[in-house]
């Protein structure tokens, strides 16, 4: 008898271990500073053959929308599926405040996305800048293996350097090795050299890398390889830039500085690097000459999704593995006289993200559905029959995945000083101060015109609209 019981307790356990491996793997192309500016999303003159190739058999999300307009929050919220209001002050720093909260044994603090996953069986590998810091480690030099960005997420969290030493250095690098300095940072920069001339040559190495190891496990794996580019300084290989150099290329919707209180800053980031004294919001040369760079290095980007997906597809996990490809969010190229993100204007805030289901119907289809980042968490969980977990504050998309005309929901995003909501036809921002903002996306005005005044009863509905989202924590300050 006791001979049976071990026989039936050795088939339960392999029945076990063959539902996980035969769990849906989950790969994430997480992109920096990416606008929705690529040929599938409208932009004609961008050559993005492979990204489009993605959305052609996946479901792209035409309006979505990051939870806040800076790396580090945004990511937080993607990786966490929550807002973290909490650390609305910390900025780029907020998934480090989360990391020292759970040092501190603080048991309200919830698993992130790949720390549930792993806790549900499966094996989970970062390669390049998932979280903030390449390779999700603090210390000076961005590699201290006693300071997890991200505690108890990853298998494996990697970030190759190369020439750049450390991660710090590779972060946002220029061409064979240099390091972005405060003293040292041209804007501009093209090298007729290889794909690893910059970091994200090697990151992509790595991730294919780590595609065909986790191909070779008994697990179902969670990877996600974050790509630098086409972050600041706009610096890639000469072919990238051949691309356009006839291409036409749009001025930029609505260049003029908004006018009274709205979140419009003075582009500090973009103006810190070396311009050689030009400024593109006076010099429509030196503007279409940035926006060629920046849209060769969103080819560069492309490049390396292509691999990747070429990859998914020789070592054949392809038929089983869901694709996200995510910007962290949106970038002003002129708009409003920004050149930046950090704004609570639409160019800040939307992104592109695509989502590939192998077993998906209606491929190939575009949806309007308006959607948020924190939605990702969810969605995944339900796509791969994981429970999603109560504490998760998105909603999936799932419905959306199998549906393009499916139904989206309102977005909210965040800075330190002010909270905005995005419904189909209003954007609304509620400011520290007191001070409102209220925008109709159904005028050819959109953005352009505060029209608070003069809708005193539409301002009181997005302001519930956005305490029934985000809760109190929406409003750290005297709601006028």
């Amino acid at each position: 008898m006791h001979k049976y019981l071990i026989t039936i307790f050795t088939l339960l356990l392999m029945v076990s271990n063959f539902v996980v491996a035969q769990q849906k793997n989950v790969l994430i192309i997480c992109v920096d500073d990416l606008r929705p500016e690529l040929n599938s999303f409208g932009a004609s003159y961008v050559h993005s053959p492979n990204i489009d190739s993605l959305a052609s058999v996946g479901r792209a999300f035409s309006r979505h929308y990051v939870n806040s307009p800076s790396c580090g929050p945004s990511r937080y919220a993607f990786l966490t599926g929550q807002y973290g209001l909490e650390y609305r002050g910390a900025s780029n720093q907020s998934l480090f405040k989360r990391a020292e909260a759970i040092e501190e044994k603080n048991a309200s603090i919830a698993a992130s996305m790949p720390e549930w996953f792993r806790n549900n069986g499966y094996t989970t590998v970062s390669v390049g800048k998932v979280s903030h810091h390449p390779g999700g480690r603090g210390g000076e030099n961005w590699d201290d293996q006693n300071i997890p960005e991200m505690p108890n997420a990853w298998d494996k969290h990697l970030m190759p350097v190369a020439e750049w030493e450390t991660p710090k250095g590779a972060m946002h690098g220029l061409s064979f090795g240099k390091v972005r300095t405060a003293n040292d940072r041209d804007v501009l920069e093209t090298v007729d050299a290889n794909d690893k001339s910059y970091p994200d040559g090697h990151i992509a190495e790595e991730g294919l890398k780590q595609l065909g190891e986790l191909a070779k496990g008994d697990k179902s794996f969670f990877l996600a390889i974050g790509l630098i580019k086409p972050h600041l300084p706009f610096g890639v290989p000469k072919r990238y830039l051949d691309h356009y150099k006839n291409a036409e290329i749009p001025p930029a919707l609505h260049p003029g500085k908004p006018e009274g209180v709205t979140t419009w800053h003075d582009s500090g980031e973009f103006m810190g690097y070396n311009r050689w004294g030009k400024d593109p919001r006076e010099d429509k040369d030196f503007a279409l000459e940035l926006k060629k760079y920046y849209a060769a290095c969103v080819s560069y980007a492309d490049k390396h999704v292509g691999d990747i997906i070429k990859k998914l597809k020789e070592i054949g996990a392809d038929k089983n593995t869901i694709i996200v490809l995510w910007g962290d969010h949106g970038w002003h190229l002129g708009e409003h006289a920004i050149w930046g993100k950090h704004s609570l204007f639409e160019e800040s805030l939307k992104s592109p993200l695509i989502i590939y289901d192998p077993s998906m119907d209606n491929k190939g289809q575009m949806t309007d559905a308006i959607v948020e980042s924190v939605d990702v968490f969810p969605t995944l969980c339900e796509m791969t029959t994981l429970p999603i977990p109560d504490f998760a504050q998105g909603t999936s998309l799932k419905p959306i995945v199998e549906n393009a005309d499916a139904e989206g929901h309102e977005a909210v995003a965040f800075k330190s000083h002010a909270t905005t909501i995005r419904t189909n036809q209003y954007r609304f921002v509620q400011h520290k101060g007191g001070e409102v903002e209220l925008y109709d996306h159904q005028t050819a005005a959109a953005e352009q015109v505060n029209i608070s005044e003069e809708n005193p009863e539409v301002v009181k509905q997005l302001k519930d609209k956005m305490v029934a989202k985000m809760g109190k924590k929406a409003f750290i300050f005297a709601i006028k």
